[in-house]
């Protein structure tokens, strides 16, 4: 199974990023995502930039993350584009 996971482009020279996610700061390549620019959270998938993503995506992300690890839900349904029927 790969995965994405979203981080925020601390910094560009040419086509190569450096990230932040976590704390963590790494490099990624933005040769399939050139419109990126610093303060964007992008999804990083095998050291790519695949796509920008907004901020309250990032937060939803972290909390079903969390919710799989065991925590408390705090995402509704709603906040998924999932209705109650």
């Amino acid at each position: 199974m790969c995965l994405a996971f979203p981080a925020k482009v601390l910094n560009i020279e040419g086509d190569l990023a450096t990230v932040e996610r976590s704390g963590v700061k790494r490099a990624a390549s933005l040769m399939l995502l050139p419109e990126a620019k610093v303060g964007d959270y992008v999804l990083i998938h095998a050291g790519f930039a695949m796509q920008i993503i907004d901020e309250n995506e990032v937060q939803i992300r972290d909390a079903l993350v969390a919710e799989m690890n065991g925590a408390p839900r705090t995402i509704r349904n709603e906040e998924l584009g999932i209705r109650n029927e």
